[in-house]
Formats: structure tokens, C-alpha cells, sequence
């Protein structure tokens, strides 16, 4: 499975650090797992600005205006985008059909391919024009995650927090990972 991680502008770079963390542990026990990176300008400032350091991973990473990258074209067969974060104003542009990055790119292919795309969206509150940029994305095929944590595992750190929301991005990637209890699971 080829998956590509682009971290936009939104807070909540520490949902990505997580994510990127649970897909290389995952690539230890699924080896055909390909995993690719893209940075938005604003997803590294926020990852600077919130973890306080480089983004370090240990994946392939892509410039945001390399267009000549595979999952740049619809032929090259990639599975999933994740963006996580993802802004509202990157939702904006999906849903508009801007394909005028890499990031926004790769969304419109897995729209047009009928591929996974899952927008694991940060932002509160949500103004009209955000609702209806986020149904537009629904409508054509996204699935629409939003960054809200469940608490039913009584989480005891910020880590077990944010892996509530990862558990959710693996498992809709179809990624075996035991990340956060199940519902009735005693945590």
C-alpha cells in the first residue's frame, strides 16, 4: 500500500508526528507498506512553532511544488492521502478543485481516482462556508476525520489523547495497530 502524509498549515502537528510514528512501526510488520511525505510552507512553520524542533520521520520527502512525483498522476496507483493536519483553507482548495501544490494535487487525484482521502481536519469553531466546503469533499469522496479526541479510554497523557485520533486514521487506512482501547475495552 502506497500512502502519502501531507502536513498542512493547521495546529496539531503533533497528530502527524503520531501518525508518521505509527506508519514506520507498521512498515516493521507490513514491508510493502510505501510511505511519502509532503510539507506545506505552513506545516513545517507549525510543526517548528508546536514540537519545537525539524520534522524527523524517516520517509522519502517531497517538496510541495514537485509536481513530476508519482502521486502527482492518477497512473501511478497510490492508495491514500492523509492530510494532518489539514487546514480549512487546504478543504477550501480541495473542494474548489485548486490543484495548484503537490498537496492539493495528490487530493484531487485520489478524488478523481476514487482513492482514499482522508482529511483529518483541525480547526473550531466552524464558520458556514467551512461546512460547506467540508460537504462538498464528503460528497465527492473524502472522508472528513476531524482531530476530535474520544475520552471513553480515560486517557491519562496528551499521547493518549492524540492516539485516540490516530487510532481512527489507521483504522480507516485499514492498519492493524493497538494504539487506543476499543469501545468496551477496559482501558
Amino acid at each position: 500500500m502506497k500512502i502519502l502524509v501531507a502536513v498542512t498549515g493547521a495546529s496539531g502537528a503533533i497528530y502527524a508526528k503520531r501518525l508518521l510514528e505509527a506508519l514506520s512501526a507498521a512498515q516493521k510488520s507490513e514491508p510493502s507498506l510505501e510511505i511519502a511525505v509532503c510539507f506545506s510552507t505552513n506545516g513545517h512553520l507549525v510543526w517548528r512553532h508546536e514540537l519545537g524542533s525539524e520534522p524527523s520521520h524517516g520517509f522519502r520527502e517531497y517538496s510541495n511544488d514537485d509536481f513530476a512525483c508519482s502521486f502527482a498522476s492518477g497512473s501511478a496507483l497510490w492508495h491514500a492521502v492523509v492530510a494532518v493536519p489539514c487546514s480549512v483553507g487546504r478543504v477550501g482548495r480541495i473542494a474548489s478543485g485548486m490543484a495548484d501544490d503537490l498537496i492539493a494535487r495528490a487530493a484531487d487525484v485520489a478524488l478523481k481516482e476514487r482513492r482514499k482521502l482522508i482529511l483529518v481536519v483541525r480547526e473550531t469553531p466552524l464558520s458556514l462556508i467551512h461546512l460547506e466546503n467540508l460537504l462538498t469533499v464528503a460528497r465527492a469522496g473524502a472522508i472528513v476525520l476531524p482531530a476530535t479526541p474520544s475520552f471513553y479510554t480515560r486517557p491519562a497523557t496528551v499521547d493518549d489523547v492524540v492516539d485516540t485520533v490516530v487510532a481512527r486514521v489507521l483504522d480507516q487506512l485499514g492498519i492493524s495497530a493497538s494504539l487506543s482501547p476499543r469501545w468496551g475495552k477496559t482501558p
